[in-house]
């Protein structure tokens, strides 16, 4: 995990190099650790390292929370429900409009591509 983050950033722009991790969250666990955010990733000695790594494990990051996400998207899916119908569309999930603006959402698998079916 420690070889995602770029050597020439300060630590608390680095960590957001991480899945899971903002720049809130980073602050957050620096702050908690106690190191300052400002220090570059290449000046970070081995003992402040283990330190962040050890904080980071409080948290589901990278693998873990791209499973848990699909995982949540996956049963709006299967319940057949507004959001897992714009999901299963490829269409904006959050309200937004798509009469004149989604031209993206819909170029890739929108209006264009077969609407799939979900059979249960």
């Amino acid at each position: 995990m420690w070889h995602v983050i770029p050597d020439n950033k300060s630590i608390w722009i680095g960590l957001t190099s991480v899945y899971g991790i903002g720049r809130v969250r980073s602050k957050k666990i620096l702050t908690d650790i106690g190191l300052d955010p400002m220090k570059k990733v290449a000046d970070i000695s081995e003992d402040e390292q283990k330190q962040i790594i050890d904080e980071l494990g409080n948290y589901v990051l990278e693998n873990d929370l791209k499973r848990e996400v699909g995982a949540h998207i996956k049963r709006l899916k299967e319940i057949k429900c507004y959001r897992g119908m714009r999901h299963n569309l490829a269409l904006p999930v959050r309200g937004q409009n798509t009469r004149k603006n989604a031209r993206t959402a819909k170029k890739f698998g929108g209006r264009s591509r077969i609407r799939p079916v979900l059979k249960k």
